[in-house]
């Protein structure tokens, strides 16, 4: 059965990771727009501050606090949402943390945390979404990756979360239509954006961590997400820069190989003092107060943000075919100026 969506200003939305990035601009736009929100998070402050922000607006807004680490913290997202509003039409499943760092350098329990908010937290939301809208339908809307499709070095647990995310969410659609349930799914896959990534992530470095731009603006992604949660789309590549990296990984993967190697290790370091590293704070294991309700970590002042994109624009506005295709011939363009560069056939 084919999912029919309903405009924002009439649905029920749920945006776990709220407080922060992604989520918090979803939040905000999303209640600019009409819509009733379930807003979870882990911080109660941050929450209730953010609901209180929204309310005085006039929107309608139930404050959930929970890890979606935890399946019982899930259900209970699930049980406000229909105690309040009686019912969910779109969940999107934002949380999740990060780890900068060699594999090998990080411990155990660090890579098992990353996994249990960023893969489980992802299983757990659909799971729980399921359970009120297989019947009646909806949107669930799972946040994957540019590195969905192609794994960073010193990011490598967050790539092999993010493949996990994309897996999972697949391989729930295909079982979704097979079994007739009017439930569009899609998967969200942003290149870098300006969000408080990496000031929330742990990092294993003697550098302070960074994005490699191309860098794009959190509306962008929070556009994107209420775009799938009105129109079904398989995924939806945010910013140029991640259908490029996902094409080139698939056709062109011992060049991707060699740029990473090349380029992506010093990319994603800036230089940092001693007091700074001594200073760190992060979120992998607990929420971080001193920067929650921040939609930007302000990476403008070091590098330009993006604030629209033409390819992710053109993209939702177009079939998917033609979305591929304009791709394709980014990534034909690319090859070529590889070549030239470098006079390597690849």
């Amino acid at each position: 059965m084919k999912p029919r969506l309903k405009p924002i200003k009439d649905q029920v939305i749920v945006i776990t990771g709220a407080t922060s990035g992604i989520g918090l601009t979803t939040a905000r736009m999303a209640a600019d727009e009409g819509a009733s929100l379930v807003l979870a998070a882990r911080g109660r402050d941050a929450l209730d501050q953010l609901a209180g922000e929204l309310r005085l607006h006039g929107a309608r807004v139930v404050a959930v606090t929970a890890d979606v680490g935890l399946p019982h913290d899930v259900a209970r997202i699930g049980h406000a949402a229909i105690e309040r509003f009686g019912r969910i039409d779109t969940w999107i499943n934002n949380a999740g943390v990060a780890i900068f760092g060699k594999l090998e350098d990080v411990s155990l329990q660090d890579h098992q945390r990353l996994f249990q908010t960023n893969f489980w937290g992802v299983v757990h939301g659909s799971l729980e979404a399921l359970k009120h809208m297989k019947t009646c339908g909806g949107a669930l809307i799972n946040l994957g990756s540019e590195v969905s499709d192609v794994a960073l070095p010193l990011q490598g647990m967050y790539s092999a979360s993010k493949h996990a995310v994309k897996g999972f969410t697949d391989a729930l659609r295909v079982e979704l239509a097979h079994d007739g349930a009017p439930v569009s799914v899609t998967l969200i896959k942003p290149a870098a954006v300006d969000t408080l990534f990496t000031v929330h992530a742990k990092n294993y470095m003697d550098r302070e961590a960074a994005l490699p731009p191309p860098i794009y603006a959190p509306e962008l992604v929070a556009q994107a997400i209420l775009y799938a949660a009105r129109h079904p789309r398989r995924d939806v590549y945010v910013g140029a820069a991640s259908r490029l990296m996902s094409l080139g990984g698939f056709h062109l993967p011992s060049l991707m190989d060699r740029t990473m190697r090349h380029i992506l290790f010093r990319k994603q370091m800036r230089e940092a003092c001693a007091a700074r590293i001594a200073q760190r704070r992060d979120a992998l294991h607990a929420p971080d107060p001193a920067n929650a309700m921040r939609e930007r970590q302000g990476m403008g002042m070091v590098a330009r943000v993006a604030e629209s994109s033409t390819y992710t624009a053109l993209s939702m506005r177009t079939r998917p075919l033609l979305g591929a295709l304009l791709g394709v011939g980014a990534l034909f363009a690319a090859w070529r100026l590889a070549r030239r560069r470098t006079g390597h056939e690849f």
